[in-house]
């Protein structure tokens, strides 16, 4: 069955009014008729089966009913994943965006970093917002991850609250590797974030100031990775941790 991302704003009692753009996908893409069924998902957690209604000649668009609603979060016991990661050249962050939606993100940070060169425009952040929202249909989450406006570093490390996991990736040195930290410790729903620092890496008054707002130095391997890899690799091996966690607990 087709998913679809509505507004709350488009349910009116157990009803949905659809934008042009999804009664074109749903009827002439997908050739649905009056009956057919889709999903919609509202970015909360809620999964709302419908059925398309049939058009009334004088609606400008079509309208579905509501015939069950899901409540289900997107992993049980999951904690919450942030990522913090330094802008790419060029249009590379919408890949990022999207892999790393695929893998269980909850917030995006864009950030402005000693070496970062983007200065991304209001169109290349709301295409980063529909690429999330693209990802999350795709992947069949029910909840769409936050992407923050970008800024400095310093200003998003006073927003990640002090409890948690806080780990900044550093290709070069000696520090653990990033699985090896996360099996030591218990996940649970312990809040995790990552950051990822920009082609040529972090420079040393960046590292100092992550130390100094909490977060450990980790290796993502011996590889030296690019920025639009890193983050996908570090999510994945997150996203890991936290299914053999859940995987270990219900046995």
């Amino acid at each position: 069955m087709q998913r679809i991302t509505i507004d709350l704003t488009q349910i009116h009692d157990n009803y949905i009014n659809l934008v042009p753009e999804q009664d074109r996908y749903l009827t002439r893409v997908l050739r649905l008729q009056s009956g057919g069924q889709f999903q919609a998902i509202d970015g909360t957690g809620k999964l709302y089966i419908c059925e398309l209604i049939a058009r009334d000649p004088r609606a400008v668009t079509a309208s579905a009913q509501i015939t069950e609603i899901i409540i289900s979060p997107d992993r049980p016991l999951a904690p919450a994943i942030a990522l913090i990661c330094a802008l790419p050249k060029g249009n590379n962050f919408d890949d990022i965006v999207r892999a790393c939606t695929e893998l269980g993100v909850t917030t995006i940070y864009p950030a402005i970093s000693d070496r970062t060169l983007l200065d991304p425009s209001l169109q290349k952040r709301s295409r980063w917002r529909k690429i999330a929202q693209e990802a999350v249909e795709q992947s069949e989450r029910l909840t769409i991850p936050t992407i923050a406006d970008p800024q400095a570093l310093q200003a998003i490390f006073s927003q990640i609250p002090s409890a948690g996991m806080k780990f900044l990736c550093e290709a070069r040195g000696e520090h653990p590797h990033l699985l090896t930290c996360l099996q030591a410790r218990s996940i649970d729903n312990t809040p995790i974030v990552i950051a990822i620092g920009p082609e040529g890496g972090w420079t040393n008054a960046e590292i100092a100031l992550a130390s100094e707002s909490g977060f450990q130095l980790v290796s993502l391997g011996q590889q030296i990775l690019r920025t639009i890899t890193a983050p996908i690799v570090a999510l994945s091996i997150v996203a890991a941790a936290i299914d053999i966690h859940v995987l270990v607990d219900s046995e």
